[in-house]
């Protein structure tokens, strides 16, 4: 008895590139680069696994609706999101979680997942983000609905503007202050009550 399967059908009519481009790519270490050259979209940045950067770009712009597989939100270079292939983690809205290590030498996966990876803060990523406004895709952003984080935004950029991965720049005062405070504040709460 020959056995038929109906997939070898798809090639012939036409199929075999929506396939390909359906599939997230293996994630690893080297998925992760310079924060920077990624896409800025108010004070986060984004990008494509797939190569489908101008989607996810106009539904970051947007700030609704679901990003296509394969995109990449980064708001600090240490922690990272991507949007895997439908069905892939339906509780997380098909969202993985990447806490990273980051050097001029690269980045490095420390923990990844999808309800429970927690960041270097003891902040636990999808325990955030699923309190994103329905409609934004898990994405947090201030007054959408997520618990603030203890980082201002001159903070934030400094963050950006420091990762390692990236060519150096000058830093404007505000940025060099805002790190100062930061550190202490990371100090005193690594020094405890």
């Amino acid at each position: 008895m020959i056995k038929f399967n109906p997939l070898a059908l798809l090639p012939v009519l036409g199929f075999t590139g929506a396939l390909a481009a359906a599939a997230t790519p293996p994630i690893d270490d080297a998925s992760f680069s310079c924060i920077r050259d990624m896409t800025p979209v108010r004070g986060f940045y984004v990008g494509n696994l797939l190569g489908n950067l101008d989607e996810t770009v106009a539904v970051a712009s947007a700030g609704t609706g679901t990003y296509p597989p394969g995109s990449v939100v980064q708001l600090v270079p240490s922690e990272a999101m991507v949007k895997l292939d439908a069905g892939a983690s339906p509780a997380t809205g098909d969202w993985e979680f990447f806490e990273l290590t980051v050097t001029g030498a690269g980045s490095t996966i420390n923990k990844r997942g999808f309800v429970d990876v927690v960041n270097k803060f003891g902040g636990n990523c999808f325990a955030c983000h699923i309190k994103a406004d329905p409609g934004r895709d898990m994405i947090c952003e201030t007054g959408h609905g997520c618990d603030p984080i203890p980082l201002t935004r001159t903070m934030i950029d400094a963050i950006q503007n420091t990762d390692p991965r990236c060519e150096s720049v000058a830093l404007p005062p505000e940025q060099i202050e805002a790190l100062r405070q930061l550190q202490a504040a990371l100090k005193a709460q690594a020094s405890g009550p």
